[in-house]
């Protein structure tokens, strides 16, 4: 099976405020930082760079990463829809530009798609998991306690997806988020799969998702305490009744 393109999805400008990493050399500093742990994980892979504040990483690119095989797309954003809509109207519409505008996802029928500033430790077990549609991961509350567990939101940091599959369900999702009582775009994808029905799209085995959130300006805690602790996490809530059918049996 051959793996898929990956697609990062960038904004140098930082146009929701809301986030704490706003230094334009700092945000291009750590989505270099990432793809040059990318290029360890997957050196074989094609890889999708698209910014949504019209920066071009090409030229850097081509200097520190001269054998990589990279594809740089850039556009400007809808600011007054971010403004309102949030960080996830943002992406959606640099998903939605690149699927549209991409030689590399043209090549293909399905993508991954990590956020920029990130990577995944363990991006070729994901992989052998492919289900043929549709894999993420979820985050689920009151695990480990006596209370019922629920399943909170999506993650949208990192996925594996058909493009058929994404654009038939997930790519309005981006539409209509935030404002009084408004859903993130965590909460939307959530919404999504209970609506639809959706099963067998949660991964077995975990994504470790590693770099640096544009939110706290902070790196993820990926010790081996809390690996095993998501590890735990996912096992129990993938024997829950409740949620098995969510759990891909791959």
């Amino acid at each position: 099976m051959d793996s898929p393109p990956i697609l990062l999805t960038s904004s140098v400008v930082a146009m929701d405020t809301s986030g704490l990493l706003k230094d334009q050399d700092l945000r291009i500093f750590h989505t270099l930082e990432s793809i040059e742990k990318w290029a360890e994980i997957a050196p074989k892979n094609k890889f999708v760079i698209c910014d949504g504040s019209g920066y071009d990483f090409a030229p850097l690119l081509k200097q520190r990463f001269p054998h990589l095989m990279i594809e740089c797309l850039y556009f400007l954003n809808n600011l007054k829809k971010i403004k309102i809509h949030g960080k996830g109207f943002g992406e959606g519409e640099i998903i939605r530009y690149a699927l549209n505008n991409s030689l590399f996802l043209k090549e293909t029928n399905w993508f991954a798609k990590c956020t920029a500033k990130l990577w995944v430790n363990n991006f070729s077990q994901c992989v052998e998991e492919w289900n043929g549609y549709f894999l993420c991961k979820a985050f689920f509350s009151q695990v480990f306690s006596l209370r019922k567990t629920r399943l909170e939101y999506i993650d949208t940091r990192f996925y594996l997806a058909d493009k058929s599959f994404y654009e038939k369900f997930l790519s309005e999702a981006h539409q209509n988020l935030g404002g009084d009582g408004g859903l993130s775009i965590e909460e939307k994808f959530l919404e999504v799969t209970l609506m639809e029905g959706l099963s067998g799209i949660l991964f077995k085995n975990s994504p470790i998702v590693s770099g640096v959130s544009g939110g706290s300006g902070k790196y993820y805690n990926t010790s081996h305490l809390r690996l095993i602790k998501e590890l735990l996490r996912s096992k129990f809530v993938s024997l829950n009744p409740k949620f098995k059918k969510l759990f891909n049996r791959e």
